[in-house]
């Protein structure tokens, strides 16, 4: 199954990614302190208080669901840096090449063989893979996804 998804890129915002104190993908203790919303992506700043420190973190961040029952998505966070992480739903697998960004004539702009990301484990890019990543981002048309 094909999915695309049109692939805007604004500016950069500050910080890390959505985790509970467990490390879990989930708001947890966060309390949202911006949310701006530039087409298909937010900016988003928010914070949490461990003990007398506040901590602090802003992010670009893209969800596209792709089935509402059972609830799978796929996610984009863009921090500084840049730190590119596509958050993947447990169990979700792709084809090879099944993760990439095409330009508007369907040429393949930027992919991973990053077997975590094509078996739906961690898939977060930094330093000079994310350059490249964002950069493909940046020029392509389209963000496609190939499910296994």
């Amino acid at each position: 199954m094909l999915f695309r998804v049109a692939c805007i890129l604004l500016a950069f915002a500050t910080p890390l990614l959505a985790q509970d104190r467990q490390g879990r993908d989930t708001p947890g203790e966060w309390v949202v302190d911006h949310t701006r919303h530039f087409g298909l992506w937010d900016s988003m700043c928010d914070h949490r208080t461990t003990g007398d420190t506040k901590e602090e973190r802003c992010y670009l961040r893209y969800v596209e669901v792709f089935s509402r029952d059972p609830f799978a998505a796929l996610f984009l966070f863009v921090t500084p840096g840049p730190e590119i992480e596509i958050g993947i739903e447990r169990g979700t697998r792709f084809e090879d090449q099944g993760i990439r960004i095409e330009d508007a004539n369907g040429t393949t702009l930027w992919t991973t063989d990053r077997r975590s990301c094509l078996r739906g484990r961690a898939c977060t890019f930094a330093g000079e893979e994310a350059k490249a990543l964002y950069a493909a981002m940046r020029d392509g048309a389209v963000f496609a996804f190939d499910f296994a």
